[in-house]
């Protein structure tokens, strides 16, 4: 009889901490019995059940914000073994140890692995990423969009602003004001939009203006980390060439809708 030694498989986490948004970060090291199919957010919620540290030291339970916990609302986004990524779809079996998990410090910092993304949405207000209506009534189906604009149109709207391209992004940062590639992306998606493209002018004087196009560098970070493959620098490109046209109609006047 060949005796087996049973072993307890183990996962180490190394988590950046900061209990203010001004107080400085400093790391917390966690152990976790090894399960299979386990992810970073599981493993999140067995340390706040019970906040030790490797040292047996009892702390704070850690901060991190989510949502739908299957890659759709953008919430889990953090800083994963080095690569912005959503920590839902992180599985502990295909990322090295230890496990190095830390916020997204393209955005302010609420506390622990919580962030604030209101950089992100504020650019969205500023090139009004919307479709207008009149009034909230039943105005009836709106204009169709041809099917071939429509396919590429629908892999701009998986966007779910989780701000991993912003992170990714070495030109967005604290001492820039380029609003980013994700707010980009979306100009491009709603001037396609039959009602949207009403606005198609003023969100492309919008983006030519400070922090807008100009300010990217083409770095091609942002579509190798966005987690839903959307083509971002495609987008990018495209609005380089609607916002050419859309100078020369602004300097010899156009009447062109």
């Amino acid at each position: 009889m060949v005796e087996t030694k049973s072993e307890t498989k183990t996962v180490r986490f190394i988590i950046t901490r900061q209990d203010t948004p001004d107080s400085a970060p400093y790391d917390e090291e966690f152990e976790l019995a090894y399960r299979p199919n386990m992810n970073v957010i599981s493993a999140l919620m067995e340390i706040r059940r019970n906040p030790v540290t490797v040292q047996g030291k009892l702390t704070t339970a850690i901060a991190w914000d989510m949502n739908c916990l299957e890659e759709v609302c953008g919430a889990c986004s953090m800083v994963i073994n080095g690569k912005p990524r959503q920590s839902c779809t992180a599985l502990i079996d295909q990322l090295e140890q230890p496990v190095r998990l830390a916020p997204m410090r393209t955005f302010p910092v609420v506390r622990d692995l919580q962030v604030d993304r209101s950089r992100m949405f504020d650019s969205l207000k500023k090139v009004k990423a919307w479709i207008p209506i009149d009034g909230t009534y039943n105005l009836g189906p709106g204009p169709r969009m041809p099917e071939k604009k429509r396919q590429w149109a629908y892999e701009l709207s998986k966007c779910m602003t989780c701000g991993v391209c912003l992170e990714a992004c070495p030109n967005v940062n604290s001492n820039s004001d380029f609003m980013g590639p994700q707010p980009l992306s979306q100009v491009r998606l709603f001037n396609a939009h039959p009602t949207g493209a009403m606005n198609k002018a003023e969100r492309l004087n919008t983006i030519m203006g400070d922090g807008g196009l100009a300010n990217c560098g083409n770095s091609q970070n942002c579509v190798q980390s966005c987690p839903k493959g959307i083509p971002l620098t495609t987008s990018i490109a495209a609005l380089n060439r609607d916002t050419t046209i859309q100078q020369f109609r602004n300097f010899f006047g156009s009447d062109e809708v």
